[in-house]
């Protein structure tokens, strides 16, 4: 009898080591990284003309997911990336919504957007401009950006994602980076979308560089039309809650002056050159303004935004302790990544679990912008995306 008993716990104790190896090969199995590969809709361009267009229901990985990254990039109809001094990508960004099933997504859709703060400006779960082919946007594990949930899809309902990308084909222009900037001198434009007179003060930005408008070429060039498109890569982990944390968007805008009542973020301003003598090391544009989030958490990953002519941006925490600083790369060549004169990539923020960064709910944080204003600029942008995350809530 106890020969057979001895049999029975050895029997009993492998099958417990199986159990054990199967499910931990099925959490594995459930972190797996996934990664799909996907293009937007072709954009025609032709040299001086602006695509500004909105594409719904683009392709993307369905179900309940925690996206670990999205990066893109304009590539040409043989998947050759396209450099910055032929086709600048001024911005493109990506917007979930819900939308009743077997509806025409784009009258029928309801946005739904990050945790704030500008209410119905920069709603994107992601989004960045020049800068994409060189940020890096991957999450660290454990944390991932939740979608995909049933339990928040109302019935009768399916998930969906739009995707603007806003690109000015450059090929040929009397003044690219101009161009770039939205001059709306070089687009003559003197009214709004809606067919408003543009105030005298508005130089340049992103009402002049609207859908279909173009920007002046040189004379005489007859340049070809051609097909570009965004490819963007996901990479994802099917949701598990016992293995991920879900972390919280934040977008954050320079020109947001707000009250507790409400924040106001405009998103584009200019920079007036500085005065002539003043030396080229002292002709910095710097703005300041003080913002606060509703609620807090471990900051997982920062970045900023801005134009050419950028010197950097930084978010500090009351008593001047510094969260995340964000810098721009400027190219030094010709190639895809590296185009001379252009913002090619932005620094990034992951702070070590061994020294964490915390926000608190309601803190006073100090945002701070700064360009070069040795010369002018129109539309520029200072942004800073952050992923924050309860701690509480680790698996």
């Amino acid at each position: 009898m106890a020969k057979h008993s001895s049999k029975t716990k050895l029997i009993l104790v492998l099958i417990i080591l199986v159990l054990q190896q199967t499910s931990a090969a099925a959490d594995h199995q459930n972190y797996f990284v996934k990664t799909k590969v996907f293009r937007s809709p072709e954009i025609v361009l032709e040299p001086g003309l602006v695509s500004n267009k909105y594409y719904y229901d683009v392709d993307f990985p369905r179900g309940h997911i925690g996206i670990k990254s999205f990066n893109a990039e304009l590539v040409d109809e043989r998947e050759n990336p396209v450099p910055l001094h032929e086709t600048y990508l001024h911005h493109w960004v990506l917007e979930r919504y819900y939308s009743p099933k077997n509806a025409d997504h784009r009258s029928d859709h309801t946005i739904i957007g990050n945790s704030g703060i500008c209410g119905n400006k920069l709603q994107q779960y992601f989004g960045i401009g020049a800068e994409t082919r060189r940020t890096a946007t991957y999450i660290p594990d454990p944390y991932g950006i939740q979608v995909g949930d049933p339990a928040n899809i109302p019935v009768g309902y399916e998930e969906g994602w739009l995707l603007n990308v806003h690109a000015i084909d450059i090929r040929g222009a009397e003044d690219k980076m101009r161009c770039a900037e939205c001059r709306c001198d070089l687009y003559n434009v003197t009214v709004d979308g809606d067919g408003r007179a543009l105030p005298s003060s508005y130089g340049g930005g992103l009402r002049c560089c609207r859908d279909d408008k173009r920007c002046k070429v040189k004379e005489g060039l007859h340049g070809e039309k051609r097909s570009l498109y965004l490819r963007y890569t996901v990479k994802y982990v099917i949701w598990d809650s016992s293995l991920i944390m879900p972390v919280k968007i934040y977008i954050l805008d320079i020109t947001d002056v707000w009250t507790k009542a409400r924040h106001n973020c405009v998103v584009e301003f200019d920079i007036e050159s500085c005065d002539v003598g003043v030396e080229k090391n002292d002709c910095i544009d710097s703005k300041v303004v003080s913002v606060s989030l509703p609620s807090g958490g471990d900051v997982i990953y920062g970045v900023g935004h801005q134009h050419a002519g950028a010197i950097g941006t930084a978010l500090y925490g009351e008593g001047g302790r510094e969260i995340c600083s964000s810098k721009p790369r400027y190219g030094e060549g010709n190639e895809a990544g590296n185009e001379a004169g252009f913002i090619v990539g932005m620094s990034t923020c992951y702070p070590s679990p061994a020294r964490s960064v915390k926000i608190s709910a309601g803190e006073t944080l100090t945002f701070v912008s700064n360009y070069s204003n040795v010369q002018s600029h129109t539309g520029v942008m200072t942004l800073f995306y952050l992923l924050l995350a309860d701690s509480s809530l680790k698996p």
